[in-house]
């Protein structure tokens, strides 16, 4: 039965996979081909992606646009430009540097390597001092 956005069986994928077995291990257990398990198991990575999609957004419908970071910046430059930006508006982030260096590496990894931002980034500010990526 499915609850929410995964059904049981891609929930079930992803408890194996979570415990260390391959895809070929998780298709002996349940009877079926590793094809089908990595099917599976995409679908509910896929899934799993829009519902974070999703749920950022929500959060930051009452959050401000602050800044955005262009691509090829230095994530250690963005964050004082984040910092520099908050601080104009007269709210403090709720993040050290090192923390929101890791966040942006975290919530938006297709948009960062290393400390290099591949593509520009939304920087979308609460005044509780939370911050969302696009």
């Amino acid at each position: 039965m499915k609850e929410g956005l995964l059904t049981d069986r891609q929930k079930e994928v992803l408890r194996y996979r979570r415990s260390g077995l391959t895809q070929q291990q998780i298709a002996d257990i349940i009877r079926t081909s590793k094809a089908n398990i990595c099917t599976i198991e995409k679908s509910a990575m896929e899934n799993i992606k829009r519902a974070r999609e999703t749920l950022d957004f929500f959060y930051s419908l009452d959050a401000r646009h602050l800044c955005t970071i262009d691509k090829g910046s230095d994530l250690f430059e963005a964050s004082k430009k984040i910092y520099n930006e908050a601080e104009k508006l007269g709210i403090k982030v709720r993040y050290d540097n090192i923390q929101l260096m890791n966040r942006i590496r975290e919530e938006i990894p297709e948009k960062n390597k290393s400390r290099l931002v591949r593509e520009k980034i939304e920087v979308y500010l609460k005044d509780d001092g939370d911050l969302y990526f696009e």
